[in-house]
């Protein structure tokens, strides 16, 4: 089966009365189980008339005995009573005849049974008996086997390439329809009967039926639009190259969120960085600070300043050029406000100077210094 070729494939399903379609990768082992099939139907009905004909011979010979059994009795007996010349007065237990009748009679009785065979009804949708209902269930295990391995296969060709380019994986409910009669000769009832055994059925399938909106759960089969395979069938090389592509992709990942985290890892450490030599400016800016008040407070005393208090701006602009001002703003503040927390020599008041009210720093002598001094 596995030698022939797509010409001898159809040719052979030609001769044996079924019409195939386009015979391609995805569709050839499909022709060759209906292939299959079909030889088995057709030996299984070779074997059948077979069957029927030996009962046809087995039921006339059976009439032409009883025809003979009816006529003996009619027929003149010869004078001479030999037992050798009159086999009829034998016993019958021990005759030929017996066993010849017995032959039949095992003749008539398979007739009888496959009379019996030969009257079950053929059309069994309507019929209740065990020999119907297994019938049935075949067909519908047929139908649902035929189908999953339809979209199977057409999913798995989506998922790799998509050479017949599908417009999606879930394949439209007439298409699937139209396959699977073609495929089993199933009519449209038997295919409506297995979606709703399957919207019925509390197992998992494989096989989803979706409506237009694919969010909402379908009910009803009236309602079902596509129908997708929740295991799509793909070959050895489509499995490796997703598997190789799913492989990359997952170290180039890796390798982005480890570069990520080195950057942030150095943007953190220069972020550090930064914070301790703003923090170190700030600290040489405010021993600048305590210097240039106290110098201006030693200034003061000593006659060559005209107040005790310096204005905080005047201070600013001494220690930090114009061009500087901008990026060294963090630090002079930082500096402004640790002064104001930390240090007690130097007092932050509020004076009038040239007509506007301004904040000056003020140095404080410690008590212990005034006491010696006086």
């Amino acid at each position: 089966m596995a030698g022939l070729s797509d010409l001898e494939l159809r040719r052979e399903l030609q001769a044996l009365g079924f019409q195939p379609g386009p015979i391609t990768d995805t569709t050839r082992n499909v022709y060759r189980n209906k292939l299959r099939r079909l030889r088995g139907e057709v030996r299984q009905r070779g074997e059948e008339r077979l069957r029927e004909e030996a009962r046809a011979r087995g039921e006339e010979r059976l009439r032409e005995e009883a025809r003979l059994r009816e006529e003996a009795p009619l027929r003149p007996r010869p004078a001479a009573s030999s037992p050798r010349s009159e086999p009829w007065l034998s016993p019958p237990a021990s005759g030929p005849a017996y066993a010849t009748s017995g032959a039949y009679g095992d003749i008539g009785t398979s007739a009888a049974s496959w009379s019996r065979v030969k009257l079950l009804p053929v059309d069994c949708e309507t019929k209740t008996d065990e020999f119907c209902q297994a019938k049935q269930k075949a067909a519908l295990l047929e139908v649902l086997h035929e189908l999953y391995n339809f979209l199977a296969i057409q999913a798995g060709n989506f998922e790799c390439g998509n050479p017949e380019k599908l417009k999606s994986k879930c394949i439209p409910v007439m298409e699937a329809q139209e396959y699977i009669a073609n495929v089993t000769g199933s009519s449209s009832a038997k295919f409506e009967a297995a979606l709703t055994w399957i919207l019925n059925s509390n197992k998992d399938v494989g096989i989803w039926l979706k409506g237009e909106d694919p969010s909402e759960l379908v009910t009803t089969v009236d309602k079902v639009v596509c129908l997708e395979s929740a295991r799509p069938r793909m070959g050895v090389g489509c499995r490796l190259s997703r598997a190789l592509l799913t492989a990359v992709t997952n170290v180039l990942i890796f390798f982005w969120c480890l570069a990520f985290l080195w950057g942030l890892l150095i943007l953190l450490k220069y972020r550090w960085r930064k914070l301790e030599e703003e923090e170190q400016a700030m600290y040489e800016m405010v021993k600048k600070i305590i210097d240039v008040v106290q110098d201006h407070y030693v200034d003061w005393e000593q006659d060559m300043e005209r107040y005790p208090y310096v204005g905080i701006l005047h201070v600013r602009d001494t220690l930090i050029p114009p061009q500087s001002r901008r990026r060294m703003k963090r630090v002079w503040d930082r500096a402004v406000e640790f002064l104001a927390s930390n240090e007690s020599r130097i007092q932050t008041e509020s004076h009038r100077v040239a007509g506007e009210d301004m904040l000056v720093w003020r140095w404080t002598k410690p008590s212990s210094f005034s006491d010696s001094e006086r």
